[in-house]
């Protein structure tokens, strides 16, 4: 089943939508948003997917979808926290400042919480008061979505709680991160609003691609219409989506609706940092990882971070090249 929100209100209208992404029905008779449906999971999803089902058979015609006229699937969340699963891209940050990395990385996860009351919708442009000493990035990932999870949940048990998979743009502002980072307080005006893909689809919907909580499909993102990367997001990846929510819900009970991201989706070559797409290897998910590359072998990046007027397009395509998700898409403009 494949879900969407139509930009209505704060917090959209819902919509089911064919696998091929050309049309919808509206499910305000089932749920009016979303987050009601994830409210009611178990009553509402079974709702949801005969609709989906009389809309894949053409029982019902249903309405034409347009991606452009959709919010993030969740327009604002009640609990958004994204993860590092891809340890090679934290062992990079490090290894480009001359940090060692520790040996708990590979065993306990990194996870921040982003703020969720303002996400961007997917075609919605990154704006920024400036450009220059902002570091302006993109960061493509996977994302889940959640019912509610008890505190203490085995990693296990956690996967029975991922309701919903879509994708991610975690914007990254990385000129303002080290400040922050050095108040020993974390992010937060380093990481500006998200934006998640048009459409979010549930675990079975992606059949044998979703396998012990990863999703073995290539990511691919675009900068301004060239391809940066196509990272296989179930490759090297150290902890699967069970892990990030057991993690997160280690103190606490995560409500309905909550996003768990994957953190910026990273593969090896050969063991050792990837190559770009132009010279034979699969690129990168965000700016800063071949930017740590080149310092490493370089003493110093030269690919430079996103000004005004760039483009950025991430997107995920099936075995036969349909796109599941639909296209992130989004230009950085000055507020």
């Amino acid at each position: 089943m494949k879900l969407a929100s139509l930009k209505s209100g704060r917090d959209g209208q819902l919509v089911v939508v064919s696998n091929d992404l050309t049309r919808m029905a509206v499910a305000s008779d089932i749920a009016p948003t979303l987050q009601a449906a994830l409210d009611n999971w178990a009553a509402a999803s079974a709702d949801l997917e005969a609709l989906h089902a009389k809309l894949e058979s053409g029982e019902i015609q249903g309405e034409a979808f347009d991606q452009a006229k959709c919010h993030s699937p969740l327009p604002r969340a009640y609990h958004w926290a994204d993860g590092s699963a891809y340890v090679n891209h934290v062992e990079l940050v490090r290894k480009a400042r001359n940090a060692e990395m520790p040996e708990s990385f590979w065993t306990d996860p990194l996870m921040y919480q982003g703020g969720s009351d303002t996400f961007l919708a997917p075609r919605e442009p990154v704006k920024m008061p400036q450009s220059e000493g902002f570091g302006i990035d993109f960061e493509a990932e996977i994302a889940v979505i959640t019912d509610d999870v008890p505190m203490g949940v085995t990693a296990e048990d956690a996967l029975k709680h991922i309701k919903l998979v879509m994708l991610v743009n975690d914007v990254s502002l990385r000129g303002l991160i080290p400040n922050e980072l050095a108040k020993g307080f974390g992010f937060y005006q380093s990481k500006p609003s998200s934006a998640f893909s048009p459409v979010c689809v549930t675990p079975a919907q992606l059949g044998d691609n979703w396998k012990e909580g990863k999703l073995h499909l290539p990511l691919v993102s675009q900068l301004n219409g060239s391809k940066f990367g196509e990272p296989n997001a179930g490759v090297d990846m150290t902890f699967h989506f069970g892990q990030l929510i057991a993690h997160a819900a280690k103190t606490r009970p995560l409500g309905a609706g909550t996003i768990i991201g994957s953190g910026t989706v990273s593969n090896k070559l050969d063991g050792g940092p990837g190559k770009p797409v132009a010279e034979g290897g699969v690129g990168y998910s965000c700016i800063a990882e071949i930017r740590m590359i080149e310092t490493i072998q370089n003493g110093q990046p030269s690919t430079p971070f996103m000004q005004f007027g760039d483009n950025i397009a991430i997107e995920m395509a099936d075995e036969n090249g349909q796109s599941i998700f639909g296209r992130i898409e989004q230009t950085v403009e000055q507020a």
